[in-house]
């Protein structure tokens, strides 16, 4: 439980090299849905930033009658700053003791196969309670390599931590960094101001978010000096999108949700269909009828379910495999994402299928309505 910190990116490294499992926790949770989340993990070890101890905390005061054994305590603080741990019980350590303790000639615990999880991160909960997804080293390993063509990383960019590590892994570019001898600028707090002193300090070359990114750097209209690459994920407003661009960033939009290990599709906001970026990795994306499992017509009109298949999509969901059966029903993971797709093979999302109106035979996307 911790934000952006250089702690948080070496744990991406050390616990799948010990042998176990990483979780990086939702730092803007409360106690009760981080308690929900902690009785399904069942964690050996916890890692906790000196900011969220409190919150932490509580959310054991929630679990204690369901907890059989306290999970190691780790603190994390920065500079000396922080609280202690007097009010959790069972052993605990702060993180600089636990470097420490290291040892040089430590041999990497290497998983027995490369189908085993190496990490669990909690979808949102926007349509019921949080699902533990799980990603297997070889979904993480190529996502990981991917991202390299599609943020068009180069060699050895310069990365600002503006995506939160606990959404996907960092939407897997913890790995893509360390793949392409990147740099990581880590940001305890998001804000317009520190993301501009940080590009222009560090020379940032990418940085990654939702639309609320793009909120904060056009209100701040703060024109960097040279250009960076800036990758969204979620709708994007046109009138942000042509003011951001102005200030001299380059916008790609994603699409991908955290079960596809984060964005799966990434396009450059300007481009046509032939400069797109195909994700070389994904076996194949499609939109499909959900009941006869046929492609829908490349017309722009007929709407079917967004469909996903391929080695980098996650394991499963923890501890419930009703669940995961129904998300890869016939083989291909269903996104519950509706879309059409253009004679051009663009695909057109219109809704979530929960959130589409019938009405006298027709069919009203929301998206729309909204626009």
């Amino acid at each position: 439980m911790a934000p952006n910190i250089p702690a948080l990116y070496d744990l991406h490294f050390a616990v799948p090299m010990a042998g176990a499992v990483l979780s990086a926790l939702n730092t803007k949770l409360d106690a009760a849905s981080l308690a929900v989340i902690l009785e399904k993990l069942e964690a050996k070890f916890m890692f906790i930033d000196y900011e969220y101890v409190d919150v932490i905390v509580k959310a054991l005061e929630i679990m204690s009658q369901n907890m059989s054994k306290h999970p190691f305590f780790v603190l994390i603080q920065e500079h000396g700053q922080g609280t202690d741990l007097v009010s959790v019980g069972g052993n605990k350590i702060k993180y600089d003791d636990l470097i420490a303790m290291g040892e040089t000639d430590f041999e990497i615990v290497k998983p027995k196969d490369e189908g085993d999880p190496i990490s669990v991160n909690f979808t949102s909960g926007s349509t019921g309670e949080p699902k533990g997804v799980l990603y297997s080293h070889k979904a993480a390993y190529l996502k990981s390599l991917a991202s390299v063509r599609l943020y068009d990383m180069g060699v050895a960019p310069v990365f600002l931590w503006t995506v939160d590590m606990f959404r996907c892994n960092g939407w897997c570019c913890t790995w893509t960094m360390a793949a392409v001898g990147g740099t990581n600028i880590c940001l305890r707090n998001v804000s317009a101001k520190f993301i501009f002193d940080s590009i222009v300090l560090h020379n940032v070359t990418h940085l990654c978010g939702g639309p609320a990114i793009l909120n904060l750097i056009s209100d701040a209209s703060l024109t960097v000096p040279f250009k960076v690459r800036l990758i969204v994920a979620g709708v994007l407003p046109m009138s942000r999108v042509m003011k951001v661009e102005g200030l001299g960033y380059t916008v790609s939009h994603a699409y991908g949700m955290t079960e596809v290990l984060g964005p799966a599709i990434v396009k450059p906001w300007r481009s046509t269909n032939e400069h797109k970026k195909d994700n070389i990795v994904v076996e194949n994306v499609d939109v499909k009828e959900p009941e006869t499992m046929a492609s829908v017509s490349h017309d722009g009109k007929t709407i079917g379910e967004v469909m996903f298949k391929g080695n980098t999509l996650m394991l499963g969901y923890l501890k419930d495999p009703k669940a995961t059966e129904e998300a890869f029903k016939d083989g291909w993971y269903r996104t519950k994402d509706l879309g059409v797709i253009h004679p051009n093979g663009v695909i057109q999302l219109k809704d979530r299928a929960k959130d589409i109106i019938f009405t006298g035979g027709e069919i009203i996307s929301t998206l729309e309505v909204e626009a």
